[in-house]
């Protein structure tokens, strides 16, 4: 098969299309033929050597894919061969098959196209495991995510809305406001000419949010405590603005908050296994109903991979960015 091989860490023209051997599945897997896979963060920072793969995973790019069963390992009862699927990985979408856990398989939700479905393995995981089973966003809370524009934001506001909270967002231009509030968002701050903080307050009468999604870490770090509500959750997922700061704690006692981090990718396979099963019980509904809807800027052959993370890395997109092999 072809496969987008890293052939030395560094920027995105290392990434190339070369060929390589066909994975083989274990019992509990099935082999996947690829329809086509999404970009996500993770993969900018594995190409230059910072995020290696889980011990045992493909050491190829990729965090989740849609496509149609090829093969099933003997333990798999679920599926079967000619299924049309998408799935979440611990890694191998850049190519054109992978193998992964049956655990970690989706039907594909009603009324998307096959390839869309590659948008919702990794952003549906990863905001429902922090923002839902961990943080426990609920109806009526109030709920800020920073980088609303991105896959994880697009996602995040659409199901939040769906559940029934009131949703805040941080973005750096007037095109990705818009298409926020848009998409459901109440309000839509531009984190580069406001002060999020004020705003918040402002707009919840000095109370704050309840839950703040942070994909940026150290910079936002205080400031997210200074945002928060009495008894509020701050999830950290990402460290986009530094992973090394001081902070003042005395908010964290004042207000009784709490703060957790967590990644998708390092869980064992049974965790992953058992939010997989909470994504398709609680989102694949609010797709089926129309409530909560693919968020494609564009997509591209597999071949041009490298142009993709020159895309991802200048931010200029909005949502998710497709390959198809």
């Amino acid at each position: 098969m072809k496969a987008i091989v890293i052939t030395k860490h560094g920027g995105p023209e290392v990434l190339q299309l070369q060929d390589v051997e066909d994975p083989q599945i274990k019992d509990d897997e099935v082999l996947i033929k690829v329809e086509a896979t999404a970009l996500n963060r993770a993969d900018t920072l594995q190409r230059q050597g910072l995020y290696p793969p889980p011990k045992g995973a493909s050491e190829y790019l990729g965090l989740e894919c849609s496509g149609t069963i090829e093969a099933v390992g003997r333990h798999v009862s679920r599926w079967k061969i000619g299924d049309q699927v998408c799935a979440l990985l611990a890694g191998g979408g850049y190519a054109e098959k992978v193998a992964v856990p049956a655990g970690q398989v989706l039907p594909i939700p009603p009324g998307v196209s096959l390839k869309d479905a590659t948008s919702f393995p990794e952003v549906a995981g990863t905001v429902w495991s922090t923002v839902f089973m961990m943080s426990h966003l609920s109806a009526g809370e109030t709920f800020l995510v920073h980088g609303g524009s991105s896959g994880i934001g697009t996602f995040a506001i659409q199901i939040a809305k769906y559940w029934g909270a009131k949703v805040f967002i941080t973005t750096g231009s007037e095109e990705k406001l818009a298409f926020c509030k848009e998409i459901g968002a109440d309000l839509c701050i531009n984190y580069k000419t406001e002060d999020f903080v004020a705003r918040v307050k402002e707009e919840t009468g000095g109370r704050g949010v309840d839950v703040i999604l942070d994909c940026i870490g150290a910079a936002y770090y205080q400031r997210n405590l200074e945002s928060l509500s009495v008894d509020g959750r701050l999830f950290i997922i990402g460290f986009q603005g530094g992973a090394h700061t001081e902070v003042d704690l005395r908010a964290l006692v004042a207000k009784r908050l709490t703060v957790q981090g967590a990644g998708l990718r390092n869980r064992s396979l049974e965790n992953k296994a058992a939010i997989i099963s909470e994504v398709e019980k609680n989102v694949w509904p609010a797709i089926a109903a129309g409530k909560v809807k693919p968020i494609v800027y564009k997509y591209f052959p597999l071949s041009e991979a490298a142009e993709t993370h020159r895309l991802m890395e200048s931010s200029k997109h909005i949502g998710k960015i497709l390959l198809v092999p």
